[in-house]
Order: structure tokens, then C-alpha cells, then sequence
């Protein structure tokens, strides 16, 4: 058999996002964008001795990192899409990327938690001028960055359909009411996102404290906002944690999938579905016939499904007892 003959039945495992690219320009460019605030921070709080200016400099610097391990996933799962190493592509770095973010950020979270509950038994002297005037700044760079990667949730799946027979297939059309998410992106959204609802939440109560002279009310707000981020973090460990370890969370397309096999008698005994990247999911399924068709026939009846990028269907003939 000449290797060309095997064309149509080859093909590759790249299950990158269908925004990879733009998603990952725009992170670099934030990860440029909170870099450059969190130098002048730190330069600005060392030259003039201003403590808010080197606390958040520095509170900048953890989230410069988490958004460079989101950018860093996206080069790397670019670049590797096509190394036969990894035996359902890329697609699950930036999940991975994901997934030590929202650590990272649970870890600010239980951070901004300690110093409010140390401020608020042991109250300290604010500059509120001067720490206004650091969140507004620090609020207007996350809002840019958060305008840049606005489009956390990709709706928008034009999966990379291949039309091959053999053991593997794929098919087009629109997931039964299921939305994938680019975890990734989402990870570098909510960090700019706590980011921006932190400056916020310090703009008020230091307004507050000001005119009130509730100095209590500016580490009874971190509080809450450190609350808020939590379970931010959670949702985002929660979510990129089980397409790590490949939970399905797809029961409506594996029921749709159930429906369309199982006609003719033909009964599907074994089926796994997972995700394999962005918008990509990849199904192993067995089916029993008492008359088998070839895979490829069943691979058609799954036709339409967008997602489903990668399928390999086994057939097998259904046993029967023998007569006696």
C-alpha cells in the first residue's frame, strides 16, 4: 500500500481555539501593559518613598506573572500543535496555564484577606490622596486591559472540521446548547478583573474613610473583595480542573450522540467524551450491531455536531447464546 493511499485517512490533532491567535496577541500585549505600570509603581514608590505606590507596585507583579504563564500557553500550544508527542495536540495548555492562575489567584485573594484583618485590628495611617490617586491609576490600566480580553467567553465556534473515514472522524455543525470556553483567556480576564474591582472597591471606601473618618471601612472592603476573588478562583480551579481530568460535562451531546447511533437495533455499550481544547472534544465510543456496518457509517450519522472534533467508533458484532 502506497503511503499516499492513507491520506484521507490521516490527519492531524490540532484543537487549538478558533481565536488562538488574536487571543493570544492580546495577552502579550496586557502582560506589556501591566508590566510597564508595575515598573513605574515600584521605580515611583522607591523614588518618593511611598509606601501604597511600592505595596501595589508589587501586588501588580504577581498578576504580571499569572497573565505571563497565560501568554507563555499560548505560544507554547502554537508552537507544539503538530508535535506527535502529545497525543491529542495542544489544546489543553492553556486549561493547564488556567488552572496555576487561579492558584495564583486564590493566593492574592487569602493575601488581600491577612492585611485587611490586620489593618482592621490594627488600624494604620492612610494617605488617602496619595492612594486614590494610585487605584484610579491602577484602575484605568486594568480597565484597558480588560477591554482587550472582554471576549472571555468565546461564543463564536467554527471548529476545525476534518472528513476522514477509519477509526477517526469529526463533524461540523452546532453543539446541542453547550458553550466551550477558552479558559485560558477567561483566567487573564478575571485576573485584570480582580484587578479593576479591587481598585474600585479601595477608590470608595478610601473615599469613605476620608470624609467619614471610618478607617475601618477601607479593610472591611478588602475583605469582601478578597471574598469575591476567592470564589472567582474557585469557579476558574472548578472549571479548568475537570477538562484536566477529562470530566465530561457534555451529557446533552452525549445524548444526542446515544439518540443518532442507536437506531436498527444497534446499541452503544462504552462511550467516553471529552475536551481536547477550545471548542474540540474527542469521543471514543463501542457500539454492538447484529448486523455491523463499517465505522465510517456510523461516524456520518454523527454529522452536524460542531465540536466533535476527533471520533473513533469501534464495532462489534453482538453476541447471542448458542442454541441448544
Amino acid at each position: 500500500m502506497h503511503s499516499h493511499s492513507l491520506d484521507p485517512w490521516t490527519h492531524d490533532h490540532v484543537f487549538l481555539g478558533p481565536k488562538h491567535d488574536r487571543n493570544e496577541r492580546r495577552t502579550w500585549f496586557v502582560v506589556a501593559l501591566t508590566t510597564v505600570m508595575m515598573v513605574g509603581e515600584i521605580a515611583a514608590g522607591s523614588l518618593f518613598g511611598s509606601m501604597a505606590l511600592l505595596a501595589d507596585g508589587w501586588h501588580m507583579a504577581t498578576h504580571a506573572c499569572a497573565l505571563g504563564i497565560a501568554a507563555a500557553a499560548y505560544l507554547f500550544a502554537r508552537q507544539h500543535a503538530r508535535n506527535s508527542r502529545f497525543a491529542f495536540g495542544t489544546g489543553k495548555f492553556g486549561d493547564l496555564a488556567a488552572f496555576s492562575s487561579a492558584i495564583i489567584l486564590s493566593l492574592i485573594a487569602v493575601q488581600i484577606f491577612y492585611e485587611s484583618v490586620t489593618r482592621l485590628v490594627h488600624p494604620v495611617a492612610i494617605t488617602y490622596g496619595e492612594a486614590i490617586a494610585v487605584a484610579a491609576l491602577g484602575l484605568g490600566v486594568n480597565l484597558v486591559s480588560a477591554w482587550l480580553l472582554r471576549d472571555s467567553h468565546d461564543h463564536d465556534h467554527h471548529g476545525h472540521g476534518h472528513s476522514h473515514g477509519g477509526s477517526h472522524g469529526s463533524s461540523h455543525g452546532s453543539s446541542p446548547g453547550h458553550r466551550h470556553h477558552d479558559n485560558n483567556l477567561r483566567a487573564a480576564y478575571v485576573h485584570v478583573l480582580a484587578d479593576a474591582a479591587t481598585s474600585v472597591l479601595a477608590i470608595a471606601a478610601l473615599v469613605i474613610a476620608m470624609y467619614s473618618q471610618w478607617v475601618w471601612a477601607d479593610p472591611a472592603v478588602g475583605i469582601i473583595g478578597s471574598l469575591v476573588i476567592a470564589s472567582w478562583a474557585f469557579g476558574l480551579i472548578r472549571d479548568s480542573g475537570a477538562v484536566l481530568l477529562d470530566v465530561s460535562v457534555d451529557k446533552n451531546l452525549e445524548a444526542v450522540i446515544r439518540d443518532r447511533l442507536e437506531t436498527r437495533g444497534d446499541r452503544v455499550t462504552d462511550l467516553h467524551l471529552w475536551q481536547v481544547g477550545p471548542g474540540h472534544r474527542a469521543a471514543v465510543i463501542s457500539v454492538i450491531s447484529d448486523h455491523p456496518l463499517p465505522s465510517a457509517t456510523y461516524k456520518r450519522r454523527l454529522n452536524g455536531l460542531r465540536g466533535l472534533s476527533h471520533v473513533t467508533i469501534e464495532v462489534e458484532l453482538c453476541p447471542h447464546p448458542p442454541m441448544h
